[in-house]
């Protein structure tokens, strides 16, 4: 399984950015070629956040278009949404904690800790995920 980080998401729909191509693809063919693409609902609501400012994303969306492309996502073949179990804090805690930091890494330690949960790897363009030692890697 696959965990997908926001970086990825917000890459694949804004084709100014410069791995546009690579993230598009990646998304489009794992959801559609049988794997399976996990989706956590603080990522959404970061592509959600950031798509629909006009501050962070240059030809901002509006919430309709926005929602309606979550709405596509989870709705492929291989879509899935992941929600913390009951060991979520203390993985969370080993995780900020063998990283040395929390602040602003707390939201991808969440996401680490999801991975670790569901025994997913993250695919994100982040190189932080390597602090906290797990599976990770950038859409290929």
């Amino acid at each position: 399984m696959k965990l997908v980080d926001a970086n990825v998401l917000i890459y694949a729909v804004n084709s100014d950015s410069a791995p546009h191509d690579r993230a598009r693809s990646w998304l489009d063919s794992s959801l559609n070629g049988g794997e399976t693409v996990a989706f956590a609902w603080v990522v959404l609501l970061a592509f959600l956040r950031l798509t629909t400012n006009p501050r962070a994303f240059a030809r901002a969306w509006s919430v309709v278009d926005a929602c309606d492309q979550i709405e596509d996502w989870l709705g492929r073949p291989g879509a899935v949404t992941v929600e913390p179990t009951s060991r979520h804090v203390a993985i969370l805690r080993g995780l900020l904690e063998h990283a040395g930091t929390a602040g602003n890494l707390s939201t991808d330690a969440h996401l680490a800790a999801l991975a670790v949960e569901h025994g997913a790897q993250v695919v994100t363009f982040d190189r932080d995920f390597a602090r906290f030692g797990v599976q990770h890697s950038a859409p290929a």
